[in-house]
């Protein structure tokens, strides 16, 4: 067997008749067309002389041992957000199955280093809300008393869920053995988003995952009677609130990155009152510490000015944060050379998404990424789509840059 980037596209196409139906992918982690797509990952594996287990946290690793320990980590995730798109998670680990067979055929079984393929156990976070448990568990980054608290819509504790796949709560950071050896982690994803469909360009090599601030912002001014009170004599929450909506725009001009007002609520929300209360949520993400930082410091000062200019307060309340994650540079290299040698032409840019990828980067294990573009820019939805053409693309370079690293990690050592 040779590489074959049409039985990829094929395999994904069999994987989404076998878990999706006419409203998209229904992988969601810890149920039971989930546990089917890991029954059929498995199945694909068996014809490989490769060692396959479930961890402490859930993630399912197939491991094609070589001459050295040290070992390529290729991942990925199989479970979707429901009525999700046919190639979010699972285009990662359906080409890892390929390049296995691929390093196998060519190596007759024993490559110059280890080569792992893992499938991370709820990336997306669909049903609890807590995205990347898997591989946060195994970087030892999960936080336990967060996490024991979570519960579905229907009331299900996520240990109990854990339990119900046969994998004990507590002892998911035990996960954290499978790294010992990881030389280097790469990551294969649509962009989902629109940069590469907008410049006709089918690959990227990620340049790391931004950093996040995100908070909750509240503009306190005064009641009053919408009829009776004059426009200069108003302390209107809600007129403060709304000039952050631009300011964010010239933040991002200044520094880059990419700010998002995502929702508002006002108080006391009727149609014949003065706003006393509006509360927004900002997101704000930056592939620079230093850049991030400016941007929160400057969104702060505009609140503060807005607040002081309307005669009313502002209050601020961080909702959640992580570091921006750079990639390695020596394999962001490998990564653009394998593109190159398949398209002719890379791009490379930052991942706003957060993916496992940033885990692994955290953990310490050279970490990059591979980009291939989305059609529409869309993804979460059941019109997620990508070319074949670009699919075929995506594996070949990827599977370029598996070898490309594995030599790397070769002369590392």
């Amino acid at each position: 067997m040779t590489l074959d980037p049409k039985r990829t596209v094929a395999e994904l196409k069999e994987l989404r008749r076998l878990t999706g139906d006419e409203n998209g992918a229904q992988r969601v982690a810890f149920g039971g067309t989930w546990l089917s797509a890991r029954a059929w990952l498995r199945a694909k594996l068996e014809e490989l002389p490769v060692e396959m287990h479930t961890d402490a946290a859930g993630n399912f690793w197939a491991t094609l041992k070589g001459d050295s320990e040290r070992a390529l980590v290729i991942g990925g995730h199989l479970d979707s957000v429901p009525n999700g798109g046919w190639l979010d998670g699972c285009l990662n680990v359906v080409a890892g199955v390929e390049i296995l067979r691929r390093i196998v055929t060519q190596y007759g079984g024993r490559p110059p280093v280890t080569v792992r393929l893992v499938d991370w156990a709820d990336e997306e976070g669909a049903r609890f809300g807590k995205s990347l448990f898997g591989s946060s568990a195994c970087a030892g980054t999960l936080d336990m008393d967060e996490a024991r608290k979570l519960t579905d819509k229907t009331g299900t504790r996520l240990p109990e869920a854990l339990q119900a796949c046969d994998l004990e709560f507590e002892s998911v950071k035990d996960s954290g053995v499978e790294l010992k050896s990881a030389a280097a982690y790469i990551e294969l994803h649509i962009e989902q988003g629109p940069v590469l469909l907008d410049l006709d360009l089918p690959l990227a090599a990620v340049l790391g995952t931004f950093g996040v601030e995100r908070h909750a912002i509240t503009f306190r001014g005064q009641a009053a009677h919408s009829g009776s009170t004059p426009m200069n004599r108003r302390k209107d929450a809600f007129l403060a609130a709304a000039r952050m909506s631009p300011e964010i725009y010239a933040i991002t001009d200044r520094n880059g990155g990419v700010c998002t007002i995502g929702s508002c609520t006002t108080k006391p929300g009727i149609v014949t009152s003065v706003v006393a209360e509006c509360r927004i949520t900002l997101d704000q993400r930056h592939l620079d510490a230093d850049a991030l930082a400016r941007m929160l410091a400057e969104a702060k000062a505009a609140s503060e000015r807005f607040a002081m200019e309307g005669g009313m307060t502002v209050e601020w309340e961080r909702l959640w944060h992580i570091e921006p994650r750079p990639f390695a540079p020596e394999l962001i290299e490998l990564c653009d050379e394998a593109i190159k040698e398949t398209c002719g032409v890379s791009h490379r840019m930052p991942s706003g998404p957060l993916h496992d990828a940033a885990e692994m980067c955290g953990a310490g294990v050279p970490t990059v990424m591979m980009f291939v573009q989305s059609l529409h820019g869309i993804s979460h939805n059941k019109i997620e789509d990508t070319k074949e053409e670009h699919l075929e693309a995506c594996v070949v370079a990827f599977d370029r840059l598996a070898e490309k690293t594995m030599t790397w990690i070769k002369h590392s050592a």
